[in-house]
């Protein structure tokens, strides 16, 4: 817990995975007290403890509570009353048969924000159904224009869906209604749906779309692999460069670093011209390896950069410099982000184990039955 923008603000979070836990580690990054009810059984002797290296945990607390019992959920409520944003991530109905729903909570706390967090959303034909980022993605459109020309669509690992359709989303939801609140309305419920989101991160191609700059073919169109100018190349040791050249000033140093002659090639807005206009880039970029080519073009306005693993992105100069990454209990992790010209947004980057703070986050909240909710089982210290 930081002294970030949102220090002072509470969130209690009923344990998940994916989107919902990222979206609590970005709130708590962001300065605000994390609190992640986990399980029970997650925090006795034997239970399916989470490692330290489960970084979406950092910067929180963690108290494990019996949720099927009457006290773990009144114990849930009073801690809600307490709190300023509650996130839940289940299927739809699921905290309403817990007693938790927002039904339940905002009676207890009317100015609480209550955070959903679900693939399809909490109503239509989809919503009782199982689920992951690949499908969402899949539905929206998004992951039919990703892809190369003839080729099948490609998978983005699961960022698009979940991290960015989902979490964002969520994160933004609940500042708004945060904002609200503040300002003297009420609590509310935020529906985030990875459909949803996601959809919307399509804006601006369905913008092009209508206006018939957009092929709906993927691999086709100017930032989809479909210009050899926005593509990735291999270089002459098996590694890869990114070139992203889209405005013609971009486009001429680009070619001046790579050692063509324009007067040389095809015109660049001839469509008929970009397979014969690749086959020269790519040419070219065999001449080197990755990071000569990474030498030569950075810095510099050619807009190419070296495509990095992940452990190459951590240990990168301009990565390093800049405290991109971090390290914290021997492993490194992304920094916390966006940064703040007063505010410190710091990250101890231990995450918590279930049921390790249950203790203390029950004399912090000033709860003096801490003795009657353990030995009832309620709640279990790990």
């Amino acid at each position: 817990m930081g002294q970030g923008p949102l220090s002072g603000v509470r969130v209690i979070e009923l344990a998940g995975i994916g989107p919902g836990p990222f979206a609590a580690m970005l709130l708590a990054d962001l300065g605000a007290e994390v609190i992640r009810v986990d399980r029970a059984s997650g925090a006795m002797p034997g239970g399916p403890l989470r490692g330290g290296t489960d970084f979406t945990n950092r910067g929180k607390r963690s108290i494990a509570v019996d949720l099927k019992s009457e006290a773990g959920r009144e114990l849930v409520l009073r801690m809600a009353e307490r709190s300023d944003v509650l996130l839940e991530g289940f299927r739809p109905g699921v905290t309403e048969r817990l007693g938790l729903g927002p039904d339940d909570v905002l009676a207890r706390n009317p100015k609480l924000v209550y955070g959903r967090m679900t693939g399809w959303g909490q109503e239509g034909g989809l919503a009782q159904s199982a689920g992951h980022d690949i499908g969402y993605i899949a539905v929206t459109g998004a992951l039919h224009a990703i892809g190369r020309a003839g080729g099948p669509p490609q998978v983005p690992m699961n960022l698009l869906g979940d991290f960015a359709g989902g979490s964002m989303y969520l994160v933004v939801g609940v500042l708004a209604a945060l904002l609200e609140v503040r300002g003297g309305g009420a609590g509310q419920v935020v529906d985030a749906a990875i459909v949803d989101g996601t959809a919307h991160l399509t804006t601006f191609i369905h913008a092009f779309l209508a206006g018939g700059m957009w092929d709906d073919r993927r691999g086709s169109n100017l930032l989809d692999t479909g210009a050899p100018w926005y593509d990735v190349y291999e270089t002459a040791d098996g590694r890869h460069v990114a070139v992203g050249a889209l405005e013609p000033q971009f486009y001429a140093e680009f070619l001046r670093v790579l050692g063509l002659d324009k007067a040389d090639l095809p015109e660049r807005g001839d469509t008929a011209s970009w397979p014969a206009l690749r086959e020269q880039f790519a040419a070219a970029f065999k001449t080197r390896t990755r990071d000569e080519w990474a030498a030569l073009f950075l810095p510099g306005d050619s807009c190419v950069a070296p495509v990095l693993s992940l452990e190459e992105a951590a240990r990168h100069p301009y990565n390093t410099e800049r405290g991109v990454f971090v390290e914290r209990g021997g492993h490194l992790q992304p920094a916390p982000a966006p940064r703040f010209s007063r505010s410190t947004t710091e990250t101890e980057g231990l995450p918590c184990l279930p049921g390790a703070q249950t203790r203390e986050i029950l004399d912090s909240l000033g709860f003096t039955d801490a003795d009657d909710l353990i030995a009832s089982g309620a709640v279990v210290q790990a």
